[in-house]
């Protein structure tokens, strides 16, 4: 991992990178992301393509009630072996500008078949435009820790979709 101007996760799968696509861009298993429970009154919703968003409602901390929603904005999606997304969701944290998307990180998820099976390597960072003051704080909060967090929920998403 790298903490220049982002860093990167790398996580391997015993499954078609194809499954481990639908674990990302499948509202029915993109819950994983929350990890909590799908909760009807707040519905994972996925638009697939290149400007549309994807929502989860993450519960941060059910005791203090910290709850809001999360997601992105695709800009580039080639299935099944590369999704790229601004980090933000309209109404939620952190609150997605679609007239300021540089201010926000961005996550690269590439998939490679490798053995068998998938190589995840999941990269967050930061527009060039972004000062190194705004990345220090974004890292500060940290983003690093949570996302490596969340990204180690995938895998029971992932085998549950093998099964």
């Amino acid at each position: 991992m790298s903490t220049d101007r982002g860093f990167t996760v790398t996580r391997r799968f015993d499954a078609p990178r194809e499954l481990v696509f639908q674990a990302w861009t499948d509202p029915d298993h993109l819950q994983w992301f929350a990890g909590v429970p799908r909760d009807p009154a707040h519905p994972t919703t996925v638009d697939l393509r290149v400007g549309g968003t994807w929502r989860v409602h993450l519960v941060e901390d059910e005791g203090r009630g910290r709850a809001y929603w999360t997601g992105g904005l695709y800009r580039e999606v080639s299935a099944p072996e590369r999704l790229v997304f601004t980090w933000g969701a309209l109404g939620g944290w952190p609150e997605l500008d679609v007239e300021d998307l540089d201010d926000l990180p961005v996550a690269t998820i590439q998939l490679t078949e490798v053995d068998g099976g998938t190589e995840m390597v999941a990269h967050f960072g930061f527009a060039d435009s972004l000062s190194d003051q705004r990345v220090a704080e974004w890292l500060a909060m940290g983003v690093r820790g949570g996302w490596t967090d969340t990204l180690a929920r995938i895998d029971a998403e992932v085998l549950a979709l093998v099964r």
